[in-house]
């Protein structure tokens, strides 16, 4: 694996839109990485993820060319079935890796792409040595006016994702005609080269990145911290005693519903439902098999009721949970995510997430579910997104 795996996979998507192979496609990346407690890294790294869509039509960045350098040049490892990375010594990393590797990269991109250092307005470069992307972009001859902030200080270095979380955040901030240069360094050097549309601008209304940052939670407690991540033996108690297994099986013959929160709809009476069933819920008309699938992922929510539960097991009570009624019909009992005690209220605006409902530790299974969660409407009208 690399640390550019981010930067891989979306040059594979262009590559295949631009040659026919693809007409659209859709480049994910996440990463979440354990850090011992106390070293540099628990201080540099975070979690995050980041995607975007690639194709042909309603562009809001057009690609225009990349270079990329493999160098094998290793500067931090994980060997098979460790937990933590081995990282070598900073200056020389920064002097024989970054210092020697990245300029010849953005040299050799600027070359294909007939473009002078001159023309770049963004010059986005994932890095946790601090000022070291302007260094770079000086010896590049980019203005370092450009560089894009690293987002250190409020999500953290966020590994293979980083490149694109940063790619994201950037085009949030960017403007129409604007050019956007993405370096990814690890094993060598990705550079990839876009120019922002007019249509950027048509995307102010996207949470994005910028919406995420704006949504977190601090977290101060630092035994909470390193107990969400796996580092501390805990007590969960008598209530966190239970068998999390999934049943295969019923998963794959209800995939829409579980995995994409499709319901059903009564194509004789409108009634909609959730979950799915042969016999509708209507009360006057219980038909059957007149069901329809029906999405609810999409649709705006608000909470009827809620509880915020001390007695049910939480890595981080209490529990919030209640009915969660959609606009168009149909109700759903949920679990409320990213709210603190005292926040929920009935009539709140939710929309829905994909997250994990469990951990099974006794077979390595993380169930995933959908979660209602506030908006918050916290991204600038101004701003643009992925």
């Amino acid at each position: 694996s690399t640390q550019r795996a981010g930067t891989t996979a979306l040059l594979q998507a262009l590559n295949g839109v631009s040659g026919g192979v693809n007409k659209e496609a859709l480049v994910c990346a996440a990463d979440h990485r354990k850090a011992r407690a106390a070293s540099a890294q628990e201080l540099e790294f975070g979690d995050g993820a980041a995607a975007l869509s690639v194709g042909s039509d309603d562009l809001i960045a057009t690609f225009l060319g990349s270079h990329t350098l493999t160098v094998d040049f290793v500067d931090h490892f994980r060997g098979s079935g460790e937990e933590f990375d081995y990282g070598w010594e900073e200056r020389w990393i920064r002097d024989e890796g970054f210092s020697k590797i990245v300029p010849k990269a953005v040299a050799g991109a600027l070359e294909k792409t007939g473009l002078s250092a001159s023309d770049i307005d963004h010059f986005v470069m994932p890095c946790t040595f601090a000022r070291l992307p302007q260094k770079l972009a000086k010896m590049c001859g980019i203005n370092q006016d450009a560089v894009a902030d690293p987002l250190g200080a409020v999500c953290g270095e966020t590994g293979a994702a980083h490149a694109l979380v940063m790619l994201v955040y950037t085009l949030q901030n960017a403007k129409p005609g604007e050019k956007v240069m993405l370096a990814h360094f690890g094993g060598g050097c990705d550079v990839l080269i876009f120019e922002t549309t007019d249509l950027l601008a048509t995307m102010s209304s996207k949470r994005g990145i910028v919406g995420s940052l704006a949504d977190r939670q601090e977290e101060t407690n630092y035994m909470k911290f390193l107990t969400f991540h796996g580092l501390v033996e805990w007590e969960r108690g008598m209530r966190g005693e239970q068998d999390k297994k999934t049943a295969l099986t019923t998963l794959y013959r209800n995939e829409d519903t579980v995995m994409g929160l499709v319901g059903g709809r009564c194509t004789e009476t409108g009634v909609v439902q959730f979950p799915r069933s042969r016999i509708s819920v209507a009360p006057n008309k219980p038909t059957v098999d007149t069901q329809e699938p029906y999405k609810f992922a999409d649709r705006k929510a608000t909470i009827l009721s809620w509880s915020a539960d001390f007695l049910s097991f939480s890595m981080n009570p209490p529990n919030h949970y209640g009915m969660i009624v959609f606009e168009g019909g149909g109700r759903i009992m949920m679990d409320i995510g990213d709210v603190t005690q005292g926040e929920v209220d009935s009539g709140m605006e939710v929309r829905m997430v994909f997250r994990i409902k469990d951990f099974d530790d006794q077979r390595g299974f993380k169930r995933y579910f959908w979660k209602a969660v506030p908006v918050r409407n916290a991204v600038p009208a101004a701003q643009a997104a992925e």
